[in-house]
């Protein structure tokens, strides 16, 4: 019994300790690109869309036409969601069929 609660305090606070080494680690312009990119061509709404995708330092650009508003929303919340966005620039255009 006393074995068990020494073990799931270890992996307890392994995963603890796991957790904050990566939320610490700095994430790379190009891995919130790509993660963007695979985010908006799986969405639904977006349907990929025509937008380009540039970062700088955490900043990210929104660039490209959509048909829809609810496109270009969903593709400013599906970026902000990424791990290491710090901002969201939208200047992403709408088209009218």
């Amino acid at each position: 019994m006393i074995l068990k609660r020494v073990l799931g305090s270890l992996v307890l606070f392994v995963t603890l300790l796991t957790g904050a080494y990566a939320a610490s680690k700095p994430v790379s312009d190009d891995f919130i690109s790509d993660t963007i990119r695979e985010k908006l061509a799986a969405d639904t709404v977006v349907k990929g869309g025509n937008i380009e995708v540039t970062v700088k330092d955490g900043a990210v650009v929104l660039k490209g036409r959509v048909e829809e508003d609810k496109q270009k929303s969903r593709a400013e919340k599906l970026a902000k969601k990424v791990s290491g966005v710090k901002s969201v620039k939208n200047d992403i255009q709408l088209t009218h069929p």
